[in-house]
């Protein structure tokens, strides 16, 4: 998947900043860091990345 995902992640200016895996290891959680929700979504199709969900959001706390 990692492979896939690369070119489509420089197409779309999108940085993958981290995953965590769900308690029961049956759910995955990325976090990326992306111009819009539309270019995640865009890299996950192209690369044939199954997914549930994609939302925007915003770091709470931070200066």
């Amino acid at each position: 998947m990692e492979a896939r995902m690369a070119p489509c992640l420089e197409l779309y200016n999108v940085r993958w900043v981290r995953s965590f895996w769900s308690a029961d290891r049956k759910r995955m959680v990325c976090e990326y860091d992306a111009p819009d929700i539309a270019s995640v979504r865009n890299v996950q199709h192209e690369a044939q990345a199954r997914f549930d969900h994609a939302w925007a959001a915003e770091v709470l706390g931070e200066p």
